[in-house]
């Protein structure tokens, strides 16, 4: 058989062709009669490390948790001033429903009468997922705002955090508050109609990923943002949120959310931008409503916001109360 000499020939010429070609590259980078193709090729390996090292570490990016005994957990001390709300805390270990240990604190209203520190009726649970730094310790001068509001607490530590076992990643997240709802349903036997949802800031992921799973009494989310995308775009505006693994789409998932609905947000959060709380609730489906906080930084709102914040709390959770 005669070799086919019009192939080879064709093969021969272009890898000729792409041997002078990176030559030449070779070339103009080596004597620099290319200035702005070195320009280029600096920033591509620049970007490409960067989506490397993003791609390596996300996770380490994304979670910031403080291990026990990081804190403050000595708060078993129910001493109060006359009139003052106090928690009551409880610690509670429940597991995963892929095994993890699992911690939280389950903390009652409280309040000093006559010398006596006596409990305070509540009727409601907030079901609480904190941010995505520090621990449940960390929270605890918050929980004792929400006594004011004669509630029960119910806030954990994902996994990787407090005194909860394991790693934090997305998936996990969703599971540790599918288990922080079960163990409040069966074994502290609240009732669904009985259990507000709270999520601040990254805990606003975990919290509208339950809430389109279980029928809650409502939905409170704090300081939140639309997706991981949004959130990266914000804050690294140069690396393409293609690459991240973690979706945590709210803005996809909000619309499946039937119950009240409360978004409390404040312009001058430096962290999450107002817009991606904004536009959240601009995608959830009535009843909902809007909260904004002025002046207050991502983790002052309940300082700042003060009395009426907490008098918007407590207005969105009686409204709960009342629901057919």
């Amino acid at each position: 058989m005669q070799p086919r000499s019009d192939v080879l020939d064709v093969d021969t010429s272009e890898t000729a062709r792409i041997e002078n070609t990176v030559k030449t590259f070779l070339e103009n980078l080596r004597g620099g009669r290319s200035r702005s193709l070195q320009v280029a090729c600096v920033l591509l390996i620049v970007v490409a490390g960067l989506i490397g090292f993003m791609m390596a570490f996300e996770d380490r990016l994304i979670y910031f948790p403080s291990k026990y005994p990081e804190g403050f957990w000595e708060v078993d001390n129910l001493s109060a001033r006359a009139g003052e709300f106090v928690a009551k805390i409880e610690d509670c270990n429940f597991e995963a429903s892929d095994g993890v240990k699992l911690h939280g604190w389950y903390c009652t209203p409280h309040r000093k009468s006559d010398g006596l520190v006596v409990p305070v009726p509540a009727e409601m649970t907030l079901l609480w997922f904190h941010g995505n730094a520090g621990n449940i310790s960390y929270r605890y001068e918050m929980i004792e705002a929400m006594m004011q509001l004669a509630v029960r607490v119910f806030i954990i530590d994902y996994r990787g955090y407090g005194k909860s076992e394991g790693k934090p990643t997305e998936q996990g997240l969703y599971l540790d508050a599918r288990a922080a709802w079960d163990y409040l349903v069966d074994e502290r036997k609240a009732a669904p109609t009985d259990i507000i949802i709270f999520g601040k800031s990254l805990g606003g992921a975990p919290a509208v990923d339950l809430a389109t799973q279980v029928d809650p009494a409502g939905l409170i989310v704090q300081s939140s943002f639309t997706s991981a995308a949004d959130m990266a775009a914000a804050v690294l505006p140069f690396l393409p949120a293609a690459f991240l693994h973690t979706r945590m789409d709210s803005l996809g998932k909000i619309a499946r959310v039937r119950c009240s609905k409360l978004f409390i947000h404040s312009r001058a959060d430096e962290v999450v931008p107002y817009e991606l709380g904004r536009r959240l609730y601009e995608a959830a489906p009535e009843p909902k409503q809007f909260y904004e906080v002025k002046g207050a930084s991502h983790n002052s709102t309940y300082v700042v916001g003060g009395r009426a914040y907490l008098d918007a709390l407590r207005s969105f959770i009686e409204s709960c109360k009342q629901r057919p």
